[in-house]
């Protein structure tokens, strides 16, 4: 989701059972089915090295897809589940449900950094380091983002941004129910090694010397 819902190109299905399905896994197709919308179930064939790029992308099961079926009207589709082989651990089988306007969906969405130039951590050499590049949000399919924008203006070394410095769109909310962090700004790494090695020059200059006694066995001289 990098500014555009990806398309994902499947055909109609003819026929319908174990038979066509089986037809189907030999012609390099995977069989599945879209449900939901208030329309009736659509029987598919999706193009088996397709499938896999898109599941070898990662997010699959929280991605929103263009749906593109031949004779058939453009549709939002969001996979529901993915049947895989026990042995060989390959898509036999998928499942994708139709979304309307009003469905709420859970979905990745990536974040934009913005004001790096204003930041005083990053002009004096700070390291600007992304924790969370994606935030899964819950938001209604017709007012899914393309991005959330974060702002680090202002922030200085050891300053994080967090989720709740940025402006979700209305209606969203994070399936995460924390303040958690998106990015923070670290120290050059030069600093950082040296500040390590300054806390153990410290560590050591601290440890308390203790007086040592006579030897084992030994007393210490006594009047008689």
């Amino acid at each position: 989701m990098a500014g555009e819902t990806p398309d994902i190109i499947a055909m109609e299905r003819t026929g319908t059972g174990k038979g066509a399905a089986r037809q189907a896994r030999r012609d390099n197709l995977v069989p599945g089915i879209v449900y939901g919308g208030g329309k009736d179930p659509l029987a598919i064939n999706v193009p088996y090295n397709a499938l896999i790029k898109q599941l070898k992308a990662g997010r699959f099961l929280a991605t929103l897809f263009n749906m593109k079926v031949e004779g058939q009207d453009d549709v939002r589709v969001i996979c529901r589940s993915v049947q895989r082989d026990v042995v060989k651990d390959l898509p036999t089988h998928v499942d994708f449900m139709r979304l309307n306007r009003n469905s709420r969906v859970s979905l990745f969405i990536p974040v934009e950094i913005e004001g790096e130039e204003d930041s005083p951590g990053l002009k004096s050499g700070g390291v600007l380091t992304m924790v969370r590049p994606e935030v899964e949000l819950r938001c209604t399919a017709g007012d899914i983002p393309e991005k959330l924008v974060g702002s680090v203006a202002g922030l200085e070394v050891g300053d994080t941004l967090t989720i709740s410095m940025i402006d979700l769109p209305a209606g969203t909310r994070p399936t995460i129910d924390r303040n958690f962090v998106i990015a923070n700004i670290q120290p050059p790494s030069g600093l950082a090694s040296q500040a390590e090695d300054d806390e153990e020059e410290v560590a050591v200059d601290e440890v308390p010397t203790t007086e040592m006694g006579p030897p084992d066995g030994e007393e210490g001289d006594s009047e008689s």
